[in-house]
């Protein structure tokens, strides 16, 4: 047997396992519930559930509310993490020494107890609405309320999301940074003309897990969030487990991950016209 053809077939071997793990938990399961989605409980197949999700009120509602948790979520984290990473790799001194000991704690703090820990600080009889009363200040409506599911997301992922974007830019050579200030450049413009543009794929790639997360996120929109609208992790078990309507909510499964595709479809497009470029 030639070489290249070992060679092939060694690789396609060491391939299978994966893949044949990526079909089981991932693809059947996105096929079972798309033809789930799709029965009309009468033997046949419709789009009478997808029709359901755009026509009925509340769950226009909840769709709407979901996306825009989820995207003002995203612009916040990825804010703060690129800020922090900035500020990490271009300061040194005990501030940046502490933030980098600091920042990867939420990491290991499980998600229940932190999300109680957030309840037990901005409810409203919360510890911090307890310091401030005296003082004659008093806290907006936080728990139960899009906010503290936006400030929960924050706490979940901007530890993640800073260690991606550290290590990018990380990886920026110094030189190029020094050769550009000696040029005249300033601040902004090595900013806009080297390092984000060096930086750009992790940034895809941090856009895209936070993107994921958020929009399939349970937790902390089931304990901060109020009775109505509800973000669609929420809706979805109510729909399946209170409801059991399990093709409605295998269409809002079906329906999430096609949002979730929209941005891998552009993280992929994007990268794919990078390696053009670069070729």
């Amino acid at each position: 047997m030639r070489k290249d053809v070992k060679q092939a077939i060694l690789g396609m071997a060491m391939v299978l396992p994966s893949f044949a793990i990526l079909m089981i938990i991932v693809v059947i399961p996105i096929i079972q519930s798309l033809i789930m989605s799709l029965s009309n409980g009468e033997g046949g197949y419709d789009l009478s559930r997808y029709q359901f999700l755009f026509t009925d009120k509340g769950m226009r509602t909840n769709i709407v509310y979901t996306l825009r948790i989820t995207l003002i979520t995203c612009a916040l984290v990825l804010t703060v993490s690129y800020s922090l990473a900035l500020y990490m790799r271009f300061n040194s001194g005990k501030l940046v020494e502490w933030i980098r000991k600091t920042y990867m704690i939420p990491l290991f703090i499980p998600g229940v107890i932190a999300t109680y820990g957030l309840i037990n600080l901005l409810g409203n009889h919360g510890w911090l609405a307890r310091l401030l009363s005296p003082l004659g200040i008093e806290l907006p409506r936080i728990i139960f309320d899009e906010k503290g599911i936006i400030i929960a997301n924050l706490w979940f992922n901007i530890p993640f999301t800073t260690m991606l974007l550290s290590s990018a830019l990380t990886g920026i050579p110094a030189s190029i940074i020094e050769s550009a200030k000696d040029v005249g450049a300033g601040k902004l413009q090595i900013f806009l003309r080297f390092i984000f543009p060096l930086s750009y794929k992790t940034f895809l790639v941090a856009l895209t897990f936070v993107f994921m997360g958020v929009i399939g996120s349970f937790t902390a929109p089931f304990l901060l969030g109020a009775n109505s609208p509800q973000m669609l992790g929420v809706s979805m078990q109510q729909v399946f487990s209170v409801f059991r309507e399990r093709e409605l909510a295998a269409a809002m499964a079906f329906f999430s991950f096609l949002l979730c595709s929209v941005l891998g479809a552009f993280y992929i497009r994007s990268m794919a016209k990078e390696e053009q470029a670069n070729m």
